[in-house]
């Protein structure tokens, strides 16, 4: 129980959760086109994402330790349920399995970005648990870029498998998904992107305590609290901005089923109550960062009822 709960099985099923739904969407909305689509390899793409962010998120406890100490001391496992070195083996088994998998998807479909995706990945994670995170700012985009890539690697491994066998023929049913529209997973990515960058200020201000022992300087201790949170917010609302407007501006470009719309739209909203946090007592910024992840799986549903 105690390693599951360091694997934080709620974030890796949101994972699994987003790039079946790419996949759900790209297949339902192409229903006139011929899609390939490999289930084992698509399953193997899946297991090896999981992987990288499950390693990662033992690495970035095992150099969290001392500040974990201070900031959740009940929720603290490695050092005192789980030894150092075994949590250091897990996470270099967890990466060797992921790059194995990306080297074999690599030569299958004759393409370099599965292992360049992956190796780089486990090593921005590492090295954003060791130096970046203690710098501002910079360590909340990259994990916010991560976050905003897991959509678009599904969106990869349809575009290699389909796009990469045979050139373009009007004659040739299986080469018609070169036309496959994508335009609303990459506006789920682009809403991830700042939905994830607002939560993790949201979450150094959480941190501020135990940071200062590692000395991390994130934007709350930089800039204060307060101010991080609003920034916080401000950048949140991005994401419903974004949502508009393609609505209002670029709606053809998109499927034209209304309860995507009405999705995307609930969940951009939800980010409007970040302004009254700061109002009731009663809520932390804990209860914050749960509301922001809500409102990042509410979008991804969208994904679900095209």
């Amino acid at each position: 129980m105690h390693l599951i709960r360091v694997l934080r099985p709620i974030n890796l099923a949101i994972i699994v959760f987003t790039m079946l739904g790419v996949a759900y969407y790209i297949h339902s909305t192409n229903s006139f086109q011929f899609v390939h689509f490999h289930a084992f390899d698509f399953s193997l793409l899946i297991f090896s994402t999981i992987l990288i962010a499950a390693a990662g998120n033992i690495i970035n406890d095992y150099f969290d330790i001392k500040a974990d100490r201070i900031n959740k001391p009940d929720s603290l496992i490695i050092g005192k349920y789980i030894k150092k070195r075994w949590a250091i083996l897990l996470h270099w088994i967890f990466n060797g399995v992921a790059v194995a998998i990306s080297i074999y998807l690599s030569v299958k479909y004759k393409s370099l970005w599965f292992i360049f995706i992956h190796v780089v990945s486990g090593n921005l994670l590492w090295y954003y648990s060791l130096i970046l995170k203690k710098k501002i700012i910079s360590g909340n985009i990259v994990i916010a870029i991560m976050t905003g890539i897991i959509p678009l690697l599904t969106v990869l491994f349809f575009k290699v498998s389909n796009e990469s066998n045979s050139a373009f023929s009007p004659y040739h049913a299986d080469t018609w998904s070169v036309f496959i529209n994508y335009n609303l997973i990459y506006l789920v990515a682009i809403c991830a992107f700042f939905l994830n960058l607002s939560r993790e200020i949201i979450k150094d201000i959480q941190d501020v305590k135990g940071d200062k022992e590692i000395q991390v300087k994130s934007l709350p201790m930089v800039i204060g609290e307060q101010k991080a949170y609003w920034l916080a917010a401000v950048i949140a609302q991005l994401s419903g901005i974004c949502c508009l407007v393609a609505f209002l501006f670029f709606k053809a470009s998109f499927t034209n089923e209304p309860i995507i719309w009405l999705i995307l739209l609930i969940s951009a909203g939800f980010n409007l109550l970040l302004f009254l946090f700061p109002f009731i007592q009663t809520l932390t910024m804990k209860h914050c960062s749960l509301l922001i992840k809500l409102t990042l799986f509410i979008g991804i549903c969208a994904l679900y009822f095209s």
